[in-house]
């Protein structure tokens, strides 16, 4: 790698953690706090000492394996934490920590058990033996935590509280059907994977037949969802938790999701006519009706 690779490699954890710092302030504005620090800034340098801790030992041990994992345990322990420390949390705000946990837990113990199938993540390969580079994947995942679960650990650690009422209701509809999304393609293509007689073969049956990645698009609309459930209590600079939903968009469609899978099944399985077939008649996101 070159110099000048090098040197932009030593920039990506500083800058990451200054950006979660700035989250972490404006997200903490009218909210709770501990001692005079504030409940959501602990929860974001909570969540990234957990991402170096479990660093060390897995650049040491050359594995990807503790990785997603970590990343769902800190979801759901960091959520906990604010919803134990933050007084006065009401039906809000633990329905929005319910559809944290929901949604970490599931997903969690699904990751964690396709690469413990798997062995590893191929994703990691020439990450893992350069300490920079590797400590800067879990970094950005400390970020990555940060700004998906913004939405809703801002609204539970808001000094601001609102009962119950038609958006979260709106909201809990729009979570629910994307974590049903999300849940049912990822058990389709776990099925269709565990099938002898599709080894080599991609999915196209079932919601994969609606959309090249619906588990992508399940994951965006739920995450929605929570943004809405969160509206009503997000005041002034608290009104940067609805970078949640974008951030997840963005991160899915341009960055490490569809962009990845997508040159992957091309290199696998372009110029097969039926795969062309299947990629231009299914959209690559929005299920087509």
């Amino acid at each position: 790698m070159s110099k000048d690779g090098n040197k932009k490699l030593l920039i990506v954890t500083p800058l990451v953690v200054v950006v979660a710092a700035l989250v972490a302030w404006a997200g903490s504005q009218g909210g709770a706090d501990i001692g005079g620090i504030p409940t959501f800034a602990l929860a974001v340098i909570a969540v990234f000492v957990v991402q170096w801790l479990v660093f060390i030992p897995s650049f040491r041990a050359q594995t990807e394996k503790f990785y997603d994992l970590t990343g769902s345990l800190t979801y759901i322990t960091i959520t906990l934490l604010l919803v134990v420390l933050t007084p006065g949390v009401d039906a809000r705000a633990l329905l929005l920590a319910a559809l944290v946990l929901i949604w970490a837990g599931r997903l969690g113990t699904f990751l964690f058990k396709r690469v413990s199938k798997a062995g590893k993540d191929d994703r990691f390969d020439d990450i893992k033996p350069n300490f920079v580079r590797f400590l800067n994947v879990w970094t950005v995942q400390g970020l990555w935590v940060t700004l998906t679960a913004g939405a809703a650990w801002i609204a539970i650690a808001s000094s601001t509280r609102v009962s119950l009422d038609w958006v979260a209701v709106v909201g809990l509809v729009v979570w629910i059907i994307g974590f049903g999304i999300e849940a049912v393609a990822d058990s389709q293509k776990r099925a269709f994977a565990a099938d002898p007689q599709n080894k080599g073969k991609f999915i196209s049956n079932g919601l994969w037949s609606k959309s090249r990645h619906p588990n992508y698009f399940g994951e965006i609309v739920l995450w929605l969802g929570v943004a809405i459930i969160a509206l009503p209590v997000l005041e002034g600079w608290q009104w940067v938790a609805l970078v949640s939903p974008v951030f997840v968009a963005l991160l899915l469609i341009k960055i490490s999701g569809v962009p990845m899978l997508e040159k992957k099944a091309d290199k696998k399985w372009g110029g097969q006519d039926d795969y062309e077939a299947y990629k231009k008649s299914t959209p690559v996101l929005i299920p087509k009706l």
